[in-house]
C-alpha cells in the first residue's frame, strides 16, 4: 500500500483548479472556523497536564513508528498552491453489486519492486474486494465498525452515531458512523488504513486482528473517507484518509494507494496548517487525489467535516453503497426513518395463521432485516454513560434473558487435556411467547459482543426443544474474523454438544409447563445437595462462586446446587420444578 503513485493512476492535472487561499494559510475568513479555533485554544489551555495523563494509554496514539514502514510513500509533482476538483461527479465503481464487483483488470502484469536490494510485496486492489467477502451480511459489517467505537469507551467515548448522509457530488445516500472517542493521530490513521496493524492492546477490546475496518467498509460500499481529530499533550492534529475501490479500479492501479493528508494546529499562529512531516509536495499530491475522488470537491468542504467532531473523535463516511440483485441500494434508509433495513430480508414464517404475527415480529426474526433490532442485542451490557444513536434516536438495550420464563442458570466448565479452560453460566428457559413461537437456540456472546444470535444447536421434527432459548458469554472460545461465528476448535465442539444436551434436558423435564406432554416424570426428590455438584460416583463436590460469571454482570456472589433430575449445576437454588412448583424460579440479576 502507498499514499501516492506516479504510475498509470496519476492525477490528471487538467481536472483541478487552483485555490491559493486555503492550503498552509490556516482557516482564515470563515466565522465558524475561527470559532472552532477559539474552542481548540480553550481546550488546549484547560487540558494541560490532565489531558496528557488521560490520553497516555490511548490505543490510538502513535508508537513512534515511521509512516514509511506502514504505507509506502510516493510523490507526484504538483503545483504548490491550493487545489480543488473541477469535476462535479465522483464516478461510481464499474459494477455496483458487491458480489459481482470482484472483476478487476489493471491492464498490467504483476510486478516486484526492488528497494535497497530487497523485495517488497504489493497488495493488489482486488484484495480489498476479496477480503471483504468474509462479511456475508451487511449488518455484520456495520457491527464491526461499532466495535471500534465501543473499544473507544476507555478513551472517553460517550456515543456513536449511525445515520444516513448524502454524497454532495450526486445526492446519493451514504452511511455515516461517528464517535467522540480519542480519535487517531496521523500515524494511527495510517495503521488503520493498513492491513494487520492493531493498536488495541487491552484484553477486553473486541477488535484484535487489524483487519475489521477494511473488510467492513468495503463490504458496505466501494469507497470510504475517514476524518479524525486527535488531541494529545496539547497537540491537535486532523487527518483525512481515503480508501477507494472506485479510484483504484478506474485508474488501473496494480497496488493499493491510500490518499491521506494531515493538518496540525499551530498554537503560536493560532491556525491550522498542513503537516510538515512529509513535505508540501507530498501533501498537495494527496490532496489533489482526495478532491478528485472523494465526495468533496474543495479543501474547504473537506475541512468543514470536522465542524461537528469536537476536540477529538472520528467520522467515517461510506459512499457508493452497494446495490442488491434488483439494482436497489442494499441498505434501505426509506422504509423506516428511524431505522436502517436490508430490503428483501423479511422472512415469512410457516406456521398457523393465528401465530404468524407473533413469529414474524419476534426479535429473532426482525434482527435479520432491522438494524435497530440487531443493535439492541449486539452487546450484552453497555455503560450507562455510552449511547448508540441510530437515525437520531437512542437504541435501547434489549436483554434477551428478560424474554425467558421458567429460567434456570446452568454452570458449564469446559476441559481440555484435563485442565479446566474456563467457566460459563448459561441462562436457559422458554420464551414468554412459547409455545406460539417457532424460535429456539442460544445467543452466544464473546467479550460482551453477540457472535451467534439464536444459534439452533438442535433441529426438531416433533417440537422437542421448541421455544427453548439460552444466553451465555463464552470467552474461552475465539470468534472468526467477521465475528459472526466461532473457530471450530475442540472446545467449541464440546460447547456445542453440551448446549445440545442442555436443550434436551430442559425440554424433557419442563415442557409440561407450556402444554406439552412431559417426556420424563420427576422422581421423588432426594435430599438437598446445597452448594454441591453431583459427581459420576455419586459423591458431591462443593461449588463456590467468589464472584459472578462475566455473563451475569453482577458483583453479587451466588451459590450453586445440582439439580437431581437434570444433572446440571443450578445457580441460586435447586430446580423449583422438583417440588412441582410452576412459578418462574428466582432470576439472577444482570443477565
Amino acid at each position: 500500500m502507498k499514499l501516492s503513485d506516479n504510475g498509470p493512476g496519476k492525477v490528471d492535472m487538467k481536472t483541478v483548479k487552483l485555490e491559493s487561499d486555503l492550503v498552509g494559510s490556516g482557516l482564515q475568513g470563515e466565522n465558524h472556523q475561527n470559532a472552532q479555533l477559539a474552542e481548540f485554544r480553550n481546550s488546549i489551555a484547560q487540558s494541560g497536564r490532565q489531558e496528557f495523563e488521560e490520553n497516555r494509554c490511548s490505543t490510538a496514539l502513535s508508537n513512534g513508528q515511521s509512516a514509511s514502514s506502514v504505507l509506502e510513500q510516493g510523490q507526484s509533482p504538483v503545483d504548490d498552491t491550493g487545489i480543488s476538483s473541477a469535476s462535479t461527479i465522483c464516478p461510481a465503481p464499474l459494477c455496483r453489486q458487491f458480489w459481482k464487483a470482484g472483476n478487476y483488470d489493471d491492464g498490467l502484469g504483476s510486478k516486484v519492486t526492488f528497494q535497497n536490494g530487497k523485495n517488497y510485496l504489493h497488495v493488489h486492489p482486488m484484495f480489498l474486494h476479496s477480503n471483504a467477502t468474509s462479511h456475508k451480511w451487511a449488518f455484520g459489517a456495520i457491527a464491526e465498525l461499532l466495535d471500534n467505537a465501543i473499544d473507544e469507551i476507555q478513551n472517553g467515548a460517550s456515543f456513536v452515531i449511525v445515520d444516513k448522509t448524502l454524497n454532495p457530488r450526486d445526492g446519493s445516500p451514504a452511511l455515516l458512523i461517528q464517535d467522540n472517542g480519542g480519535g487517531m493521530d496521523p500515524e494511527a490513521m495510517r495503521r488503520c488504513m493498513s492491513f494487520g496493524f492493531s493498536d488495541k492492546k487491552n484484553k477486553s477490546a473486541i477488535g484484535q486482528y487489524g483487519n475489521g475496518f477494511k473488510t467492513s467498509t468495503m463490504r458496505l460500499g466501494a469507497d470510504v473517507i475517514v476524518f479524525s481529530r486527535h488531541l494529545h499533550e496539547r497537540a491537535l492534529t486532523q487527518s483525512i484518509g481515503l480508501l477507494s475501490y472506485t479510484f483504484l479500479s478506474r485508474t488501473g492501479h496494480d497496488r493499493i494507494v491510500v490518499p491521506m493528508v494531515d493538518y496540525e494546529f499551530n498554537s503560536a499562529k493560532g491556525k491550522l496548517e498542513f503537516s510538515q512531516r512529509r513535505g508540501k509536495e507530498h501533501f498537495m499530491s494527496n490532496l489533489s487525489m482526495l478532491l478528485q475522488w472523494s465526495p468533496y470537491s474543495t479543501e474547504a468542504e473537506l475541512l468543514k467535516q470536522f465542524d461537528d467532531i469536537g476536540s477529538r473523535g472520528t467520522k467515517v463516511i461510506i459512499y457508493n453503497l452497494w446495490l442488491n440483485d434488483d439494482g436497489i441500494v442494499e441498505l434501505d434508509f426509506d422504509t423506516d426513518p428511524e431505522d436502517i433495513r436490508i430490503g428483501g430480508d423479511i422472512k415469512k414464517v410457516d406456521t398457523i395463521p393465528a401465530w404468524r404475527t407473533v413469529n414474524e415480529q419476534h426479535i429473532a426474526n426482525r434482527l435479520h432485516y432491522s438494524l435497530r433490532a440487531y443493535l439492541s442485542i449486539l452487546y450484552l451490557r453497555t455503560p450507562e454513560t455510552f449511547q448508540i444513536i441510530l437515525r437520531g434516536r437512542l437504541v435501547e438495550n434489549h436483554n434477551l434473558a428478560n424474554d425467558l420464563k421458567f429460567q434456570e442458570f446452568i454452570l458449564y466448565r469446559p476441559q481440555s487435556g484435563g485442565c479446566v479452560e474456563g467457566q460459563v453460566i448459561t441462562t436457559i428457559g422458554f420464551l414468554k411467547e412459547a409455545p406460539h413461537v417457532c424460535v429456539h437456540g442460544f445467543n452466544v456472546y464473546h467479550k460482551n459482543r453477540l457472535i451467534l444470535p439464536f444459534w439452533p444447536v438442535v433441529s426438531y421434527a416433533d417440537s422437542r426443544g421448541r421455544g427453548v432459548v439460552g444466553v451465555l458469554e463464552a470467552n474461552f472460545i475465539e470468534p472468526t474474523h467477521n465475528k459472526q461465528d466461532f473457530e471450530r476448535t475442540s472446545l467449541f465442539q464440546k460447547l456445542e454438544g453440551r448446549l445440545k444436551e442442555m436443550t434436551w434436558e430442559y425440554w424433557d423435564y419442563h415442557c409440561g409447563l407450556i402444554g406439552y406432554h412431559v417426556r420424563k416424570k420427576y422422581p421423588a426428590p432426594g435430599p438437598k445437595q446445597d452448594s454441591s455438584l453431583i459427581m459420576a460416583n455419586g459423591k458431591t463436590k462443593p461449588v463456590k462462586f467468589s464472584q459472578s460469571s462475566p455473563a451475569v454482570g453482577s458483583a453479587r456472589a451466588w451459590s450453586a446446587t445440582a439439580c437431581h433430575y437434570c444433572k446440571s449445576v443450578k445457580i441460586s437454588g435447586s430446580c423449583k420444578l422438583n417440588s412441582g412448583e410452576q412459578e418462574t424460579p428466582s432470576t439472577m440479576p444482570g443477565i
